[in-house]
């Protein structure tokens, strides 16, 4: 089991810790619906070292981004980032993940922490008869996401560089608690605003106490990986293992706005894509909440008012700041339409649910 440079602070600080993704990770500190609510409502500091960090380099970077991405990264520039996955040649996804453009022969690839060694070997065979010049980082390097309404602020009084008003989805390289070389980028998997950090793992423990220290006044607190989760969720964030994984299509999960179809960029599986697209699907993601009592959980089945079964649930919760059951599940598309009534099977019983337009939580 591996860990971060963090696992003995958050034991200190009283973490429940748990293993994920192959790391030993905290799942919650003081509890997950007290978590959720203070990112929403002030900010938190995640551990996120866990996730994986590959550079791609040279005059054939761009070339091999733009055939395993389902995204357009030719339309990145400096200091921009990108939200793209990897689609496979069965109809799948590989992995989602995250694109930064430091010039036009430096990009930084963001992927999951269960994905680390899938996502390389696929890169890599895909740069087998293209040549740019990759790196593996992802053991030497650490990262916290800062979220909530008060992360910017509080981030910024560890740099001299001017982030408040940084974009959605932009970056800088700067200093950052007197340690050089940091990327700072306007990311992060709350739906609340903030920032995630990107720096060496000898340089973690400065950058942790000063990350606490400069948010003690708004009242930030750690957060663990249970409170993550719901709060992607009420955002109607795709979970990979849960919502997408090898057998589901960008498409299929609403991920259409990511899958570029722009003249002369030839993706891998491109073309079942497209005619996906443009024919239909025979099964779509879509969001609901809970109209009877009950929390609806990953691989319950979701019926019609029949109790003909039209698919199941990939992500469920109660919703800490919407207090009512939520979920996410493939179901046929006629189904699929904002308002339509659909039923959740649990433990026996058909609990009346309706199908909404994401995300949840509306901020």
């Amino acid at each position: 089991m591996k860990t971060t440079v963090f696992k003995e602070k958050h034991e200190a600080m009283g973490a429940k810790m748990v293993p994920f993704a192959g790391f030993f990770m905290p799942v919650q500190f003081e509890g997950v619906n007290a978590e959720h609510e203070t990112v929403r409502k002030a900010l938190g500091v995640f551990d996120v070292s866990h996730m994986g960090e590959f550079w791609v380099e040279g005059s054939k970077a761009l070339e091999l981004i733009q055939r395993v991405s389902s995204n357009d990264a030719s339309v990145l520039t400096d200091g921009k980032v990108q939200y793209a996955c990897f689609p496979n040649d069965q109809g799948g996804i590989v992995d989602d993940f995250l694109v930064y453009r430091f010039n036009e022969e430096k990009y930084l690839l963001v992927v999951n922490a269960a994905n680390i060694d899938k996502d390389w070997a696929w890169v890599n065979k895909q740069n087998e008869s293209i040549g740019a010049v990759l790196r593996n980082a992802s053991d030497e390097t650490s990262q916290l996401a800062v979220q909530g309404p008060q992360a910017l602020k509080a981030m910024q009084k560890l740099t001299s560089e001017p982030i408040e008003d940084m974009p959605y989805y932009t970056f800088k390289v700067l200093e950052f608690a007197g340690v050089g070389n940091v990327i700072l980028s306007t990311t992060g998997y709350t739906g609340s605003g903030g920032c995630e950090i990107y720096f060496e793992n000898e340089n973690g423990l400065k950058i942790y106490d000063a990350v606490l220290d400069a948010g003690a006044e708004f009242g930030i607190k750690p957060i663990g990986l249970a409170a993550r989760d719901t709060l992607r969720l009420e955002m109607g964030f795709c979970l990979y293992g849960n919502d997408i994984n090898d057998t589901t299509s960008p498409i299929e999960a609403g991920l259409g706005w990511i899958t570029k179809f722009t003249e002369g960029k030839n993706f891998i599986n491109r073309e079942n894509l497209l005619k996906q697209k443009t024919e239909g699907v025979s099964r779509k993601l879509a969001g609901f909440k809970m109209i009877d009592k009950g929390i609806p959980r990953q691989h319950y089945t979701i019926v019609d008012e029949a109790g003909n079964n039209i698919g199941d649930v990939t992500s469920g919760t109660m919703a800490p700041s919407l207090k009512e059951g939520i979920g996410m599940g493939y179901i046929k598309p006629e189904f699929a339409k904002v308002g339509t009534h659909i039923f959740i099977d649990i433990r026996g019983k058909a609990l009346k649910a309706e199908v909404v337009k994401l995300p949840f939580y509306k901020g």
